[in-house]
């Protein structure tokens, strides 16, 4: 183990990122009263450039107005690279009541984006003596921003998430699909088998590798990490089997784009009573062993030691934290 611990993630519940555009003010109140963790008000792609001004004024307003109850509010705001991102953070801290708590930093490149956001941020947060600070997560969309995924974890003590935005990152990378996560067609192996025999098509995961890097980059420096987009919402048991498997891999939460979304996403991050059962069953088999001098047990027919110990904790935790919510 190394001498340099790592640090626990934000403690709040995370099961679903709802989106929605700024330019469309009438889902507000909708977003509200749903049943995600978080709520990401959207002035980036979902918003025409000719509406960019209004759908800032109407973020403003909604944050302010819209009674958001214990949702962790969000807005993503545009990319660096646009005209439009600094009036959006100087806007949205200048003119919103406090609600106001986490800024979204879309196509994240290196941690220089991020000191970028930091220092403009806590300009105006001096400014105007505001004593609560915001968060910020950030997406990693790009060849670049997967390249320097850890640089970007760590870039500041604002960072409290990364998700990956599949889409985008497609784009940068050069694949050849269109598709919005979930597996992709043209991904696939063929077993060995004689010539002239049929051979099964064994389908791969083109995302894990990004998957994999946001997870061990989230752990080592503190944060969440959120898997983005899936992009086909009639598509109910692709969103499902996309989020087991990055659940499995570690990210504790997902994207919905569509309301019909949100309770899938609940449902998967959310642990499931057999399993929370089975790791307190873990537990009280670790605590009995440790009482009677040994380091190991077994368990259903499985040994069981100090690792166990840590992946049953997980579980208890996350489900303690969303009952408490």
């Amino acid at each position: 183990m190394s001498f340099v611990t790592q640090p626990p993630a934000p403690a709040r519940p995370n099961r679903c990122q709802l989106f929605g555009p700024a330019s469309r003010p009438a889902l507000f109140e909708k977003m509200a009263s749903s049943a995600a963790d978080v709520i990401n008000i959207d002035l980036e792609d979902s918003v025409a450039p000719d509406d960019k001004d209004q759908a800032r004024r109407n973020a403003i307003a909604a944050i302010n107005d819209v009674d958001w109850g214990n949702k962790y509010m969000s807005v993503r705001i545009n990319g660096l690279d646009s005209p439009y991102w600094y009036r959006d953070v100087v806007d949205l801290l200048e003119q919103t009541n406090g609600r106001l708590d986490q800024i979204m930093i879309p196509k994240a490149g290196n941690g220089m984006d991020i000191y970028a956001v930091d220092a403009l941020v806590s300009g105006i947060e001096m400014a105007k003596g505001r004593q609560k600070h915001i968060s910020f997560e950030a997406i990693i969309e790009t060849a670049a921003g997967l390249a320097h995924v850890e640089q970007i974890a760590a870039a500041s003590p604002r960072m409290q998430a990364l998700s990956l935005g599949a889409a985008d990152f497609a784009a940068s990378m050069g694949m050849q699909t269109t598709g919005i996560g979930g597996t992709q067609s043209d991904y696939y192996m063929l077993e060995n088998a004689e010539p002239g025999t049929p051979r099964a098509v064994h389908f791969a995961d083109p995302w894990h590798m990004a998957t994999v890097a946001i997870v061990s980059a989230c752990r080592t420096h503190g944060l969440l990490p959120v898997d983005g987009p899936f992009g086909d919402f009639s598509d109910e048991e692709g969103f499902r089997a996309q989020a087991r498997r990055c659940a499995t891999l570690g990210m504790v939460g997902k994207w919905a784009i569509h309301p019909k979304q949100i309770a899938l996403a609940n449902e998967v991050f959310t642990p499931s009573a057999e399993k929370v059962a089975e790791a307190r069953e873990i537990l009280a088999a670790m605590e009995q062993a440790k009482a009677d001098g040994q380091g190991a047990t077994v368990y259903k027919g499985r040994l069981v030691d100090i690792a166990s110990i840590k992946q049953a904790e997980v579980i208890v935790k996350q489900s303690e934290m969303i009952t408490n919510s």
